[in-house]
């Protein structure tokens, strides 16, 4: 029991699925796409949610309401507070506009650290650079990395260093994908000091993971087309975007590999990611989500892990970053997520294929890691 708190290795059957040196044939979870999902709708009682059930897609109706489609006045969660999406997709972005420039240390304060091996971790468990889809006997082909929520930077970097460095395969590029313009700001600053090839092999966009049809490119630090602008304060600010490219999109079956970290849990339509996410992965592409989960398994761990979140980070948020509200919500975000399983069961639901159980706990299963890949036409 003690052994499964510590930091698992990575699971052999996901593995062997998803990346370019398989060993043993994995177990596989799968079943057809379902548009209309009634059990991923808000639900007061997140424990007994239907989507854990396998047969609760197969059994919707007809005239069920489409969850995978984003509506702005459908109910949702915002911690423990019932909004609608677009008023979540609001009050998220204030969230993290206040955060952004104390990110890495918030993530400190929520894993006591940890969220640094998980990333390497999580980096080290995808292998970027060798790709199963490059043909050929040499797997080190392009690769088209889109990292979903991720302004900072943090995963996007990691990856172009085990892809380039390590892997020795220049020909990954990475997207880092951010609906909050500030913490694109902080990543677009922080990626000055790579080097100057992975600079190059990497973008910004601005877009929202539900709807990646419309982005909006990030141009290279200072904007040429507008150096500044003022805020509504008259303060004045840097201009990143050309509205005049607003309406990029990334095509469908153009990504090889599909990343977030602790960023799923703050969308306001995950059901709608999850098909985006579905849309713009080629075949035989990957899925993966690194992100807080449940340590239930572990009964006094789980409640000494839940007293630090609920009772010292709000705290610590106040004193350190004067900001006691953005951290309460992030720990009750944490606390709404769905299970391991019924997580599992939405990535299956969106059209994927998992391998063994689908997920990898890290530190008992305070963090976990969930991979799917797109079924090959």
């Amino acid at each position: 029991m003690a052994a499964r708190i510590a930091l698992k290795r990575a699971l052999p059957s996901t593995r062997s699925a998803f990346t370019h040196s398989p060993q043993q044939p994995p177990r596989f979870i799968t079943r057809p796409f379902s548009a209309s999902l009634p059990s991923l709708a808000p639900n007061p009682n997140p424990s007994t949610s239907a989507s854990s059930s396998p047969s609760s897609s197969s059994t919707s109706s007809s005239s069920a309401p489409d969850y995978a489609i984003p509506d702005p006045t459908r109910p949702t969660h915002f911690g423990y507070e019932t909004v609608t999406e677009g008023e979540k997709r609001e009050r998220v972005a204030g969230v993290f506009t206040s955060v952004a420039e104390s990110y890495d240390r918030m993530n400190d304060l929520m894993s006591f650290g940890w969220h640094r091996v998980w990333k390497d971790h999580f980096v080290a468990s995808l292998n970027p650079g060798f790709s199963p889809l490059t043909p050929g006997p040499d797997p080190r082909g392009p690769q088209h990395i889109l990292d979903i929520a991720g302004g900072t930077g943090d995963i996007a970097f990691r990856m172009l260093h085990t892809a380039h460095v390590v892997n020795a395969n220049p020909a990954v590029r990475v997207t880092i994908s951010d609906i909050n313009r500030a913490m694109l700001t902080v990543g677009k600053q922080r990626s000055t000091t790579l080097p100057a090839s992975q600079q190059a092999s990497l973008s910004f966009v601005e877009a929202n993971a539900e709807n990646l049809s419309q982005t909006r490119p990030l141009h290279p630090y200072p904007s040429p087309i507008e150096p500044t602008t003022h805020d509504a304060h008259g303060n004045t600010e840097q201009a990143f975007f050309d509205p005049a490219t607003s309406t990029a999109s990334i095509p469908s079956a153009s990504v090889d590999l599909y990343t977030v970290a602790f960023g799923i849990r703050n969308f306001s339509n995950i059901p709608a990611a999850l098909r985006e996410a579905y849309r713009v992965l080629k075949p035989g592409g990957v899925f993966a989500c690194l992100e807080f989960s449940k340590a239930d398994a572990h009964p006094v761990f789980n409640a000494l892990y839940k007293e630090w979140s609920f009772r010292a980070i709000p705290l610590i948020g106040q004193l350190v970053a004067a900001d006691r509200d953005s951290y309460q919500y992030l720990v009750e975000s944490i606390e709404r997520f769905p299970s391991q399983a019924e997580f599992r069961d939405m990535i299956v639901d969106a059209g994927f294929v998992v391998a063994g159980d689908g997920w990898e706990d890290l530190t008992g299963g305070v963090a976990a890691i969930h991979k799917g890949m797109k079924p090959r036409a």
